[in-house]
């Protein structure tokens, strides 16, 4: 089991300190791991769990984004943030070419930015989140309810929330609604998600994608040139299993597996056969 202060790291940078988690051998291959977003996330909290089974093989770092709390923040959307601090992290540390790990809107950042810098990128690995929703409706039950929450924060919509990411609600225990609240009502951390998540800032986003001349991240997956494994859960009230069918089908090099009776937290909620897929398709030499 690995501790948290143990394995944290500093990197500092031009735009402000990157900090992030580090296990596994150092002369390792770097996977990288990037976190979602929603209401007192981490890089931490996403994949702890999963660090003894994949340092074993890999030099594993994970990343957190800047506007969730632990990194520095920076004054623009979370999302804007993210990209440029891959860039940075990888630059900063002497990394030419990873495989990435990303949940959510890790996944998103891990997508657009195989598809910008191809070269740079061997394997990646999405958790939910990437694509559109085709056959279900958008926004989904479980951003409506993240919406809500970051509107008016209380501890009964962090609790709604947090179970809508989850297929077994026992999953949602008094410790971890207790971690998340306090991170997600942090100053900073919460203006960071209102930037994001708010209704007004969602419903401006949907505005300015829908005047854009410019084609959104979802019509580009013909750009991704590493090998691809998406996974979900069947079960995923955040993101609809249908999200996936788009980028299954554009994405050159690509495979999907979907995972039963499991919600948002696919590498939580469903771990040892989540690690024993993904494992098995990073360390595959074909």
């Amino acid at each position: 089991m690995f501790n948290r202060e143990e394995t944290l790291r500093e990197l500092a940078t031009e735009r402000g300190v990157l900090r992030y988690h580090e296990a596994g051998p150092a002369d390792a291959p770097p996977l990288l791991m990037l976190h979602g977003s929603g209401p007192g996330v981490t890089g931490w909290r996403n994949f702890a769990d999963n660090l003894a089974t994949f340092s074993q093989h890999f030099r594993c770092l994970i990343l957190e984004f800047p506007g969730f709390g632990v990194s520095d923040p920076v004054d623009k959307h979370p999302m804007a943030a993210a990209m440029p601090a891959v860039g940075d992290f990888l630059d900063g540390l002497g990394l030419e070419t990873v495989d990435i790990v990303g949940n959510s809107m890790g996944g998103i950042v891990g997508g657009r930015f195989a598809m910008a810098q191809p070269d740079r990128v061997r394997r990646l690995v999405t958790v939910g989140g990437i694509g559109k929703n085709l056959l279900s409706p958008a926004p989904g039950e479980g951003l409506q309810l993240l919406m809500d929450f970051t509107d008016d924060p209380n501890r009964e919509r962090l609790v709604q929330w947090l179970n809508s990411m989850v297929y077994n609600r026992k999953m949602v225990t008094e410790e971890m609604i207790e971690a998340r609240w306090e991170q997600a009502t942090e100053p900073s951390t919460l203006k960071a998600a209102r930037m994001m998540y708010s209704r007004a800032a969602m419903e401006a986003m949907e505005a300015f994608q829908a005047a854009s001349p410019e084609p959104p991240y979802w019509a580009e997956f013909h750009k991704i040139k590493a090998r691809t494994l998406i996974t979900w859960g069947r079960d995923d009230r955040v993101s609809p299993v249908d999200m996936m069918l788009l980028p299954m089908r554009t994405i050159p090099d690509v495979e999907v597996h979907v995972f039963p009776n499991c919600g948002h937290w696919v590498m939580i909620e469903q771990k040892a056969a989540w690690e024993a897929a993904v494992l098995a398709f990073l360390l595959r030499q074909d």
